[in-house]
């Protein structure tokens, strides 16, 4: 059993630093909400820190999963981070989905601080991490990788070892350009389906099975249908990584018209209030239109 730091219990960060703690690891946690501390050591256990680096204190491996960049730097650096709570020879894991910049400046300091690095963000949401059924996309040394994929696993079922630092956050931006994508296309469809007055219910049935069937049709496609937006992941967050993959896109020459084109959509949700809306959400402008 590992002795282990958590910094953020979101959406995600919460049920994935639970799934460490039910498989018996110490689990020492952190969030800048005080009632979300209380409520995830109320279920279960472990040490509450009083900062990022109270959190990290001891800890074998640290794991981060905050929101963008400007929290990862919060986190990490400084007399209350991780890295300052840290010794040499321990490992620190930035599940954060954030840009190439601010993986290369944690990797750095890490590595100036003799700790191991990952940049390992996430797909699958809310509900992968609930189940214990994430994807990892990690960037980093085999040997570091080696060292925590038995932590990685008690909440990810697919766990990968992509390259160097930085390849974990490059897929991660394929990734969200595939699913910026395909659910503009699920939204378009079903629009269409509700508007001619289809049973959707009976079309997604029929369509899970062919061609057109996708994650986002299996998990979403009926809450989208009936304007449930209330669960999964945010626009705001994902116009966050839109954003950073457009600004990757033009730093290494790779157009993403498509994508530049749905990000404005979101904003256009965002306008309507929708920040907090999940990302299926694309659907209420054509249904509201």
């Amino acid at each position: 059993m590992a002795t282990v730091g958590f910094i953020g219990l979101g959406v995600m960060g919460y049920p994935m630093a639970g799934h460490l703690a039910k498989k018996g690891h110490e689990v020492a946690v952190y969030d800048v909400r005080a009632e979300r501390l209380a409520q995830w050591t109320a279920e279960f256990g472990g040490r509450r820190g009083r900062t990022p680096g109270d959190a990290a204190a001891g800890a074998e491996v640290v794991f981060t999963c905050v929101r963008n960049d400007d929290d990862v730097r919060r986190a990490s650096f400084g007399r209350d981070g991780v890295l300052a709570g840290m010794t040499p020879g321990n490992i620190l894991v930035d599940h954060t989905s954030a840009s190439a910049q601010v993986t290369k400046e944690l990797a750095a300091a890490a590595a100036a601080a003799g700790i191991g690095f990952l940049d390992g963000p996430l797909s699958g949401g809310r509900v992968g991490a609930e189940k214990g059924a994430l994807t990892a996309m990690c960037g980093g040394d085999q040997a570091v990788f080696d060292r925590v994929r038995p932590l990685i696993d008690c909440y990810a079922q697919r766990v990968t070892l992509m390259g160097p630092v930085g390849c974990g956050q490059l897929t991660k931006m394929v990734s969200q350009i595939c699913n910026a994508g395909i659910l503009q296309g699920l939204a378009e469809a079903l629009n269409f389906g509700v508007r001619a007055g289809l049973d959707m219910e009976k079309v997604l049935h029929v369509l899970s099975k062919g061609a057109s069937q996708s994650w986002q049709m299996d998990n979403c496609g009926l809450a989208m249908c009936r304007g449930q937006f209330d669960s999964g992941f945010a626009v705001d967050l994902m116009r966050k990584d839109l954003g950073i993959c457009l600004q990757t896109g033009d730093e290494i020459g790779a157009r993403l018209p498509v994508t530049a084109l749905i990000d404005q959509f979101y904003a256009q949700v965002q306008a309507r209030g929708g920040g907090r809306w999940s990302n299926t959400s694309l659907f209420h402008l054509l249904a509201n239109d």
